[in-house]
């Protein structure tokens, strides 16, 4: 049986959530191995003047647990 982490990492893009959520998973795989699984928890923005300025994913990230 394989103990699994989860981590909540969040990813911006000034282009779209997919692009974000991508981001994220850029980020955490700079320092954690063998990622198993990224589940996308949030989707949110930031709005100036009426139009989306930054796409925000707040996902969580699973990877086995080293014994």
């Amino acid at each position: 049986m394989t103990a699994v982490k989860v981590i909540r990492v969040m990813g911006t893009s000034e282009e779209s959530w997919e692009d974000a959520a991508h981001e994220a998973f850029r980020e955490a795989s700079q320092t954690v191995d063998d990622i198993s699984g990224v589940h996308v928890e949030h989707w949110t923005a930031d709005v100036e003047d009426g139009e989306i300025v930054q796409y925000k994913a707040t996902t969580e990230i699973a990877f086995p647990v080293e014994h």
